[in-house]
């Protein structure tokens, strides 16, 4: 497959977001995970009803319907899909499951689940030119994961990026990423695609600019159901270059669009949830989260 062409129809998610949650709801949500998940990650104990309820401002009663509204489990029930050990089974278990995706191909119109993504690739000469006469409109949004900077395009959604600092670094970031393209502030156009990332929408498009390496990497991502975990040595075996583990860790750091390219699914062979470029702690979260709600589809 020659990468740098339009790849054809793409799996990417399969999972569904309450849209009744605003943006106090989420940052909720968002606090109370991320004590939850460091918890976990340090080898602690997860924090009890009671005191993720007074950190979010709510009656144990109304936090907890908040949290099984969003994750579609209890709070207790989630922190069982936050262990390492769990991590670790499910990275034994997607083996056969992702040997079957990718044996399918990289490549033509299977359906492997409900929601499909469509990904063009930019041309070699699209490509070489940096995006000159592209223009982007971004803005930033609440996720339950945190609050993220969506890039879009006419021709589709070209970066999603959990902010970690500032904002005006992570625009500085994307800016780099294009630097001959012309943004323009447009949190409506985003807020559309913000209010898909986490539903079964069926019209998500991505655009994505990288090396021809880069791009079968990204579409390898896309085979890999949610609530699996993948390693880079399966991702290298899967795109034919099987000594390219590295190689596969690089273009999985340079990855644009968080969360709809998954890379958060791909973990050393350890189970190990370090090098995610957005941070352990939300990879881990994602991880959770998706887990959880399998077990609800």
């Amino acid at each position: 497959m020659n990468a740098l062409t339009t790849l054809d129809t793409l799996v990417a998610e399969d999972l569904e977001m309450p849209r009744s949650l605003g943006a106090t709801d989420y940052r909720r949500i968002a606090r109370a995970i991320e004590t939850m998940v460091a918890a976990a990650f340090n080898g602690g104990t997860s924090p009890g009803l009671a005191e993720l309820a007074a950190q979010a401002d709510l009656s144990p009663f109304h936090f907890q319907r908040l949290f099984k509204r969003w994750a579609g489990v209890s709070p207790k029930q989630f922190a069982r899909f936050l262990t390492l050990e769990h991590a670790k089974t499910t990275l034994e278990q997607s083996a056969s499951v992702l040997n079957a995706a990718f044996d399918v191909g990289l490549s033509g119109g299977s359906r492997l689940h409900d929601l499909f993504v469509a990904v063009e690739a930019m041309t070699p000469g699209e490509y070489k030119a940096q995006g000159r006469d592209l223009v982007i409109r971004h803005g930033v949004h609440d996720t339950p994961f945190g609050p993220a900077l969506i890039l879009v395009t006419d021709r589709g959604v070209c970066g999603f990026d959990f902010i970690a600092g500032s904002t005006a670094r992570a625009l500085k970031d994307a800016k780099a990423r294009w630097p001959l393209s012309r943004f323009v502030t447009d949190d409506k156009a985003t807020a559309a695609v913000a209010a898909k990332m986490f539903t079964r929408s069926k019209d998500m498009r991505l655009l994505l600019r990288g090396t021809n390496f880069q791009l079968q990497v990204w579409a390898a991502l896309l085979r890999i159901p949610p609530a699996n975990i993948s390693t880079y040595g399966a991702i290298a075996e899967a795109i034919g270059k099987p000594k390219a583990v590295r190689a596969v860790g690089t273009a999985l750091a340079s990855n644009p669009i968080g969360y709809l390219v998954p890379c958060h699914r791909v973990l050393r062979s350890t189970g190990l949830f370090k090098n995610y470029r957005w941070g352990a702690v939300r990879r881990h979260a994602m991880l959770a989260w998706e887990a959880a709600n399998n077990q609800l589809i």
